[in-house]
């Protein structure tokens, strides 16, 4: 699977990141490092939304601007986690396409659990109508 990264300060966490995503056999595709984190969000967002990438994965310190910056990019459902049961989730029933996370209290550990829940699961087929009630 190929992801997009994005993050607005490189830390040793986003090393991590990309190192799990390529050990776990997927094609990472930074499109923002050190870049203001409006421009990280929404160029994961584009390259998410515009099917270069399937998924995306966005860092901030707290997670939260970047989340909000991806999610104004149409098509883009970006969820700020903090654990893998949420990432899990994120994706079974809100079929979200890019994770967000903070740079500030995410470990490593809990980090690599987050990323291998949210690029396995898959969305649950009986949200679909939910999901449709959700505007572009």
């Amino acid at each position: 699977m190929r992801v997009a990264l994005g993050t607005d300060e490189h830390t040793p966490l986003v090393d991590e990141l990309q190192r799990e995503l390529a050990g776990l056999g997927h094609d990472v595709v930074v499109v923002a490092d050190g870049d203001p984190w409006p421009d990280v969000g929404r160029r994961v967002g584009e390259a998410v939304a515009g099917g270069e990438v399937e998924r995306g994965v966005v860092c901030c310190w707290t997670g939260t601007g970047v989340s909000i910056a991806a999610n104004k990019v149409s098509g883009v459902r970006a969820a700020l986690c903090t654990d893998a049961e949420t990432a899990r989730g994120a994706r079974r029933w809100n079929d979200a396409n890019v994770l967000a996370l903070g740079l500030r209290l995410t470990s490593p550990e809990v980090a690599r659990e987050m990323l291998a829940a949210f690029l396995t699961t898959g969305p649950d087929p009986t949200e679909h109508e939910t999901l449709g009630r959700l505007p572009d």
